[in-house]
């Protein structure tokens, strides 16, 4: 997974080196707002997945058209990926040597930036598809955290922030279409999968990654 993230950003930057020095044509910037339901989940290398958490994601999206089908994608949102896992010796629950089961409900939201590119159909009847690929950048700005063993209740909104890393990457796959509606405005709609590559905690002795599928909506002007 380094090896991708190395290669990803290599390319983006190898991209922009390109840009500045063939600026060719100038085929525009879009600009667009987004409001996304995700459905996350965890995935804990010691533990398993317990089930599917709702979250939101909102905010800036906008494209880099540096040809008539291919866009540089990228945007500034709030998104919060939640799910829940069972995990065993979780700090700051547990203490001592005996292995101790705990219930987790992750709670997170992060400031995402992605860098991907967008791979589009003609338009037709004012409508096109597209496919898109990238690199994810999130940093972390709330961690919370419920945390059960059986019955007891160890944790209600936790905040975990200081058991949270930072910065997360993951690899975004999706594609969807955007719809002409009036003049220069367009609605988009689509599936992503952003699959996270990097441990969510501090914990050296965890590894635990968060996933989320993002169901896309937006409104380019």
């Amino acid at each position: 997974m380094k090896k991708i993230s190395t290669i990803l950003i290599l390319s983006f930057l190898s991209f922009g080196v390109w840009a500045q020095n063939f600026p060719a044509i100038n085929y525009g910037f879009r600009l667009g707002l987004t409001a996304t339901p995700t459905f996350g989940w965890i995935k804990p290398e010691q533990g398993k997945t317990n089930s599917i958490a709702l979250g939101f994601s909102y905010g800036l999206i906008g494209d880099f058209n540096f040809a008539p089908n291919y866009s540089f994608s990228t945007g500034l949102t709030i998104t919060s990926i939640n799910g829940k896992s069972t995990e065993a010796n979780v700090a700051p629950y547990h203490s001592g040597s005996i292995p101790i089961a705990y219930d987790l409900k992750y709670k997170l939201q992060y400031i995402e930036v992605p860098l991907t590119v967008k791979l589009k159909t003609l338009k037709a009847d004012g409508k096109r598809w597209y496919g898109q690929f990238g690199l994810s950048n999130g940093f972390n700005i709330s961690a919370k955290q419920d945390a059960k063993n059986g019955s007891s209740t160890l944790g209600d909104n936790l905040k975990i922030t200081d058991y949270t890393k930072f910065y997360r990457a993951g690899l975004i796959i999706g594609g969807g279409g955007e719809f002409d509606i009036s003049g220069n405005a367009s609605i988009l709609a689509g599936l992503t999968y952003n699959n996270g590559f990097t441990n969510i905690t501090t914990d050296k002795s965890r590894d635990v990654r968060n996933h989320y599928l993002a169901l896309n909506f937006g409104v380019f002007f």
